[in-house]
């Protein structure tokens, strides 16, 4: 799957299962792909974080950042630019201070069985997050609809 692949919105779940706390959080929203004029995607995810009986509004903005110089592949970055991890059908890692975040992607699926009857392929990207700090499973499911695809 290419970033190009993922221009337009895409409805997520999200669910974080924390193994310190036995606790387990869910999120859904928008996640918006978008072409910049610099070649590069932004990846904006706006959403609602419900765990317990409370529940939180979010935002996030990462971008995917084409091939340059002797790179032959694409990159993603944190809104600062601050490299996060390269865009992968591997297994990606990324060292956070003294944490371990293992990513994978799925690449794009058949929709669901219970999807609306115009929705697209789907993909998952599973983050596995350990250490001194952390210790969680993080695994979001993309979904388009007809129409939401650039």
């Amino acid at each position: 799957m290419t970033p190009s692949q993922l221009l337009g919105s895409w409805s997520f779940t999200r669910t974080i299962a924390d193994h310190r706390s036995r606790s387990e959080y869910r999120a859904g929203g928008t996640a918006t792909f978008g072409a910049e004029p610099d070649g590069r995607i932004r990846w904006f995810e706006e959403g609602r974080l419900v765990w317990q009986a409370r529940s939180s509004a979010f935002t996030r903005t990462l971008f995917l950042v084409p091939p340059a110089g002797d790179n032959a592949d694409w990159s993603v970055t944190f809104e600062d630019g601050r490299f996060f991890h390269p865009w992968s059908a591997d297994e990606v890692v990324h060292l956070c201070g003294r944490d371990t975040y293992r990513g994978d992607v799925d690449s794009l699926t058949s929709p669901d069985p219970g999807a609306a009857a115009d929705c697209q392929a789907a993909w998952t990207l599973t983050w596995r997050v350990t250490g001194p700090a952390k210790d969680y499973t993080m695994r979001t499911h993309y979904q388009p609809c007809v129409g939401s695809r650039v």
